[in-house]
């Protein structure tokens, strides 16, 4: 047992890993050692910050637990403590379920371990973070919460309405990052088409994005999770007009089917989406759009399916990913709709549309065969160095594998040559 050192273990999406950072700051302050995802867990405290969004994290969350309650009965560790997305959602129960656990903290309660800890919450270091990623790029999370209520998401209910992080702060956090080495920013939110609105009036993140874009340093600017309905078009010239933001948006879809977007609550039609999407292309023609995409919604039969598909097909998104619906307690679709659909169906349905994307995937990027592109080096491995492009967000899209014909060097941006493709990655030369 390591004393005076504390293990942080993030499960889920890069918004968690941003109240992680944030935690391992004040926790670093304070005078412990802190380790993120260690390889080997053995602190003296251990602090798990969950998943609560579908039923395989929620898993893999209560999984970690039980193993950290084993070492803990072995001596290896001391104190657990449980934060984040799961702990909110299911307090109580975790509660009387788990006893090894020596104190839950919800999504938003996380500085009361602090004191707990001994210790007090330092807002001089509000918009510091220990940087888990890379230290060229990092996540800035611009809101909290979500006012669409979807009928199958389970999110408002563990994080509640819709709240915008003011932008003073945000650009300040922004300045912060950039001072301390970092150059590409992947801004997430779970609803970014509505940020500014609860604080401004008004959908702010054109405004946001422009004034980002002009800070010295930020190389790379990239949008994670718009909504579509109500989405702020004014966000296409500000991409269109600066350099550095990405021409890449992530935008979650879910169907094309007018039957199951009704049933969905997503408040969008499929003709909605296509001028949605011809206008993001019309108005930044290199636009490469993620999306994901739900199979087995209740409803969803063979003719919405193929409507699915269809729309898949003659939509070529550059990006995409796909679920399979799982019903959550609590939500409108639980407590409306019979998930009557067997998972066999969901599964298969699931991997054709997956094996049509790959097809669309390996075209569009045989199309990049010949082309010089800019990309920031992630990591070297031993035969290659690996890139992404602007269109490549970190870990869920393609990587550019650059053959080693020189010294490149982690983090810093550099022309290549794309020689080949492969369904989701280039292979290319440096210049």
């Amino acid at each position: 047992m390591r004393r005076n050192t504390i293990d942080v273990i993030s499960l889920g999406c890069s918004k968690n890993l941003v109240d992680s950072e944030h935690l391992l700051r004040q926790l670093q302050a304070c005078g412990y050692k802190v380790r993120h995802n260690p390889a080997h867990v053995d602190a003296e405290t251990v602090v798990v910050n969950t998943c609560g969004f579908i039923a395989d994290a929620q898993q893999e969350s209560i999984d970690t637990i039980l193993q950290l309650a084993q070492a803990k009965q072995q001596g290896r560790i001391r104190r657990i403590m449980v934060m984040g997305c799961l702990a909110e959602r299911f307090m109580a129960d975790l509660t009387a379920e788990l006893p090894e656990v020596d104190k839950f903290y919800g999504k938003f309660s996380w500085k009361q371990m602090l004191t707990d800890l001994g210790h007090a919450y330092r807002d001089d270091l509000a918009g510091e973070r220990y940087l888990t990623t890379p230290p060229h790029y990092a996540y800035l999370k611009i809101s909290e919460g979500c006012n669409r209520f979807c009928a199958f998401c389970a999110i408002p209910l563990i994080t509640g309405r819709h709240h915008s992080v003011p932008m003073p702060q945000l650009l300040d956090e922004v300045r912060h990052l950039v001072d301390s080495g970092v150059k590409e920013f992947n801004v997430i939110a779970q609803d970014l088409s509505s940020y500014g609105l609860d604080l401004y009036g008004h959908m702010a993140l054109p405004e946001l994005i422009d004034q980002m874009a002009q800070i010295d340093g930020v190389e790379w600017i990239r949008l994670h999770y718009a909504y579509p309905t109500q989405f702020p078009y004014d966000i296409l010239p500000v991409m269109a007009a600066h350099p550095n933001v990405c021409h890449y948006l992530d935008i979650a879809l879910q169907h094309i089917s007018d039957r199951v977007l009704t049933n969905m609550r997503r408040h969008i039609t499929a003709r909605e989406t296509w001028q949605l999407i011809e206008r993001m292309r019309r108005e930044v023609p290199d636009i490469h759009l993620r999306t994901t995409l739900m199979v087995g919604f209740p409803g969803e039969g063979e003719q919405e399916f193929q409507e699915l598909l269809d729309f898949t097909r003659q939509a070529r998104f550059e990006r995409m990913g796909a679920f399979a619906y799982s019903e959550e307690a609590g939500t409108y679709a639980a407590q409306h709709f019979s998930d009557d659909i067997p998972q066999d169906v969901k599964d298969d349905r699931l991997q054709q549309l997956m094996d049509l994307q790959e097809q669309i995937s390996l075209d569009i990027q045989q199309s990049k065969v010949g082309q010089q592109l800019r990309v920031i080096i992630d990591r070297e491995d031993a035969d290659n160095y690996v890139g992404r492009t602007q269109w490549d967000s970190p870990e869920v899209d393609p990587e550019v594998l650059i053959t080693k014909t020189r010294p490149l060097t982690v983090g810093n941006f550099t022309t290549v040559q794309v020689t080949d493709a492969l369904p989701f990655d280039l292979l290319a030369t440096p210049e």
